[in-house]
C-alpha cells in the first residue's frame, strides 16, 4: 500500500492582493472603510467589558506627495500578542465570529478576516501599534504584501486600543488627500454613534458631529423635514423634494426612502445605502427594496442582516426577505397614509412616479382603492386622471391592449364614447380590479367588435341596392374568413374598420405561427385551428358614409370590386396594426401592381404619356 502523505496549501499573499483589489472589491478607497469597521468593532468589543466606555475614532494625515502617511487611531478593545498571531497572520479567521459565521447573531461588522489586507491595495506596508484592554506588553506588527511580517513587543506602554499606519504607494496619492479623506469618512461612517475625527494640515474636523434624532425612531422624521431632505441630499449627492420613513416591527431595520424628483424607467436599478451596526457596508444594495420601490432612493440602517464578504451586498435569505417585505409595507403604508390625510401630497407623487404607483396598486387592492381615482390614462377624451373622467359623468369603456385601442378610438372618438387604453403595463389590471371593487363605476371592458353597436344600419331599401355587390365582397374575403357588412358611422373619413372574435384572433395567431414552423407543428397546430369552425370569422365594416365606399358599392363594375375591396381589406389590417400573414402581403403586393396597371392604362386611353 502507498504512503500516503499530507500537504498544506499555500497562499500567494500578492496574487490575493489582486484579486481583493480587482474582483472583491469595487474600489481601492474601501481600504478607509475596513479600517473603519475595524474601528467599530474593538470599540464594541471594549464596550460589551465596560457598558460606561465611549469610544473614539482619529484619522490623522501627515506629510507630503508620495510621502503622505495616514494613522488611523481607535481606543477598542486592542490585541494582544496572541490575538495578532491569530487574527491579523491567519487570512480568513476572524476574532468576530464562531464556527457557524453566517448563521449566527454578531454585534460585529466583519467576519471574514481579510479587512486589513485591503490596505495594501494603496500601501506597501501596514504597521499595526496595539494595546489589549486585557493588559500585557504594547505590540507592534509590520505586514507586507509579499506576506511576511513582523512583531515585537514595545518598551513603553501605549493608551488602550490601537493604530494603523499607511504609507502610500505611489499610485494612491489621490486615496490620501484630505479632502478625499474627510469625504470617505462622512460617506462611511456619518451614522456611527461615536465621534470620528480627521487632522490635516494643522486643523482638526469632526465628522459626524451629531446624530439626528430620527434615526432611532424614523417616525420622528416627518417632523424634521428639512433636516431629513438636507441629510440625505447629503449622503446621497442628489436632492430631494419628498421622503417616506422605513422600519420593521422588531425595530431592528429602519430608514428614510428618499423620493427621487424626477420619473425613472421601469427597468432602472436603484441602488441604497445600508449601514450594519450603524457603518455603511453597501451603496449598491439592489435588492433590500421590492422591485415596485424603483421610484425612491434610501439610506438603511440595520443590525440583523448579513453582509457578503466585499460587504457591499448581503445575504439573500429569509431575512433578507422578511426585512425587504416590511420595508415595501412601511412605503405603502405611508403612502395610504397620505391619501387620508394628504392627499394633495400624494397626487403629486403619482404624478411624477406613475408607473411604480401602477405597480403597487396591481399588487395591493387596498392601495389601489385609495389612488385609483388619481391614476392617468390615455383615453378617446384625452390624457385625464380617472377621476376627471368620471366627472363626465357617462359609462367608461376600456380594451385590453393597445392594438384593441388603436383599432377603434377613431371610431369611438367620432361616436363620443369615453373609451382608455388599457393595453400599456398594469393598465388592464388595474382597470379590471378596478371594476370589480367598485362594481357602483359604470366600468366595462370594451372589445373591437362592441363599437360596431353604435353603427347605424342601411334601409331596407339600400341592403337590397347594394345586396349584389355586398354579396360579392364578401365572397372576395372568404379565403381570408372574413364577412362583409355594410354600415354608416363615423368619422366619414375612415373607410373600413376590421374587427376580430376572441376566436378569429386565436386562430389568426395559429395561422401566424404555422407559417414559421416545422411541418410536425404546423401540422399540429393546422388541426387546432380546424377546430374553431365557424366562430373564427372576423369582419370588415365599409362605411357609406365614406365618398370612397359610397362610390365602389355603387359602381355597376364588378371587375374591380374585388381588386379594391382586398385592397382596402389589407388597408385596414395596416390601420388596426394586425401583423399580415404571407398570403395577406402577397395580396397587398398584387393589388399594388394591378391598380397602378390600371392607372397607367387609363391614362394612356386618354391620350396621356405612360411611364
Amino acid at each position: 500500500m502507498s504512503e500516503q502523505q499530507e500537504y498544506r496549501f499555500q497562499v500567494n499573499l500578492s496574487g490575493m492582493i489582486n484579486i481583493l483589489s480587482n474582483h472583491l472589491y469595487s474600489s481601492p478607497k474601501v481600504f478607509l472603510r475596513e479600517l473603519l469597521q475595524n474601528a467599530t468593532d474593538a470599540i464594541t468589543a471594549r464596550s460589551s467589558m465596560d457598558p460606561v466606555y465611549k469610544g473614539k475614532v482619529s484619522v490623522e494625515i501627515a506629510g507630503i506627495g508620495e510621502h503622505v502617511t495616514m494613522t488611523v487611531e481607535d481606543t477598542g478593545i486592542g490585541l494582544t500578542e496572541e490575538d495578532i498571531h491569530q487574527f491579523l497572520a491567519m487570512i480568513g479567521h476572524s476574532s468576530k465570529v464562531g464556527k457557524d459565521f453566517l448563521a449566527n447573531e454578531t454585534s460585529f461588522i466583519g467576519r471574514f478576516g481579510i479587512g486589513l489586507l485591503s490596505c495594501f491595495m494603496v500601501s506597501d506596508e501596514i504597521v499595526v501599534l496595539t494595546q489589549s484592554a486585557k493588559g500585557g506588553p504594547s505590540m507592534e506588527w509590520r505586514g507586507k504584501p509579499d506576506g511576511t511580517y513582523t512583531i515585537r513587543k514595545l518598551d513603553t506602554q501605549l493608551a488602550i486600543g490601537t493604530k494603523v499606519y499607511l504609507r502610500c504607494k505611489a499610485d494612491s496619492v489621490d486615496y490620501f488627500e484630505p479632502a478625499a479623506v474627510e469625504e470617505l469618512l462622512f460617506y462611511y461612517g456619518a451614522l456611527l454613534p461615536y465621534p470620528v475625527t480627521l487632522v490635516a494640515g494643522g486643523q482638526q474636523k469632526s465628522i459626524n458631529a451629531s446624530q439626528p434624532v430620527w434615526f432611532a425612531e424614523p417616525e420622528l422624521a416627518r417632523g424634521k423635514r428639512r433636516e431629513v431632505l438636507e441629510f440625505g441630499s447629503r449622503l446621497l449627492a442628489e436632492p430631494f423634494e419628498d421622503f417616506i420613513p422605513l422600519r420593521t416591527a422588531n425595530g431592528r431595520t429602519g430608514g428614510i426612502a428618499y423620493i427621487l424628483p424626477h420619473s425613472v424607467n421601469l427597468n432602472a436599478r436603484r441602488s441604497h445605502k445600508v449601514y450594519l451596526k450603524q457603518m455603511l457596508v453597501s451603496d449598491k444594495a439592489e435588492n433590500i427594496l421590492p422591485e415596485w420601490a424603483f421610484f425612491v432612493k434610501c439610506l438603511i440602517w440595520t443590525d440583523e442582516l448579513q453582509p457578503t464578504a466585499s460587504r457591499e451586498h448581503f445575504y439573500e435569505d429569509d431575512r433578507l426577505q422578511s426585512v425587504r417585505d416590511e420595508l415595501g409595507e412601511a412605503i405603502r403604508d405611508e403612502l395610504v397614509r397620505m391619501g387620508s390625510l394628504e392627499p394633495e401630497r400624494l397626487q403629486r407623487i403619482i404624478a411624477l412616479h406613475a408607473l411604480p404607483m401602477k405597480a403597487l396598486a396591481a399588487e395591493d387592492a387596498a392601495f389601489l382603492n385609495t389612488i385609483y381615482k388619481w391614476l392617468t390614462f390615455e383615453s378617446t377624451y384625452g390624457e385625464r386622471t380617472l377621476g376627471e373622467l368620471m366627472n363626465e359623468k357617462q359609462k367608461i369603456y376600456y380594451t385590453a391592449t393597445v392594438d384593441e385601442y388603436r383599432q377603434i378610438t377613431h371610431v369611438a372618438a367620432a361616436q363620443s364614447l369615453l373609451v382608455l387604453n388599457g393595453g400599456y403595463i398594469y393598465n388592464n389590471q388595474l382597470l379590471d380590479g378596478i371594476a370589480y371593487l367598485n362594481p357602483e363605476l359604470e366600468l366595462e371592458r370594451l372589445m373591437p367588435e362592441d363599437v360596431s353597436l353604435s353603427f347605424t344600419d342601411l334601409t331596407m331599401e339600400e341592403k337590397n341596392s347594394y345586396y349584389d355587390m355586398t354579396r360579392l365582397a364578401d365572397v372576395t374575403l372568404q379565403r381570408f374568413r372574413c364577412h362583409i357588412q355594410l354600415k354608416r358611422f363615423k368619422p366619414s373619413e375612415l373607410p373600413a374598420l376590421y374587427t376580430l372574435s376572441k376566436e378569429s384572433s386565436a386562430l389568426r395567431s395559429l395561422e401566424k405561427a404555422k407559417e414559421s414552423s416545422t411541418d410536425l407543428l404546423s401540422s399540429v397546430l393546422g388541426n387546432l385551428g380546424a377546430s374553431f369552425g365557424e366562430s373564427a370569422y372576423s369582419t370588415l365594416y365599409f362605411n357609406l358614409n365614406n365618398p370612397l365606399i359610397s362610390r365602389l358599392f355603387a359602381a355597376s363594375s364588378k371587375e374591380m370590386l374585388p381588386a379594391a375591396v382586398e385592397m382596402l381589406y389589407t388597408n385596414a389590417l395596416m390601420m388596426g396594426h394586425y401583423p399580415m400573414s404571407r398570403q395577406e402581403l402577397a395580396v397587398l403586393n398584387q393589388g399594388i401592381v394591378r391598380f397602378i396597371d390600371w392607372g397607367l392604362s387609363a391614362n394612356a386611353g386618354n391620350g396621356g404619356t405612360s411611364i
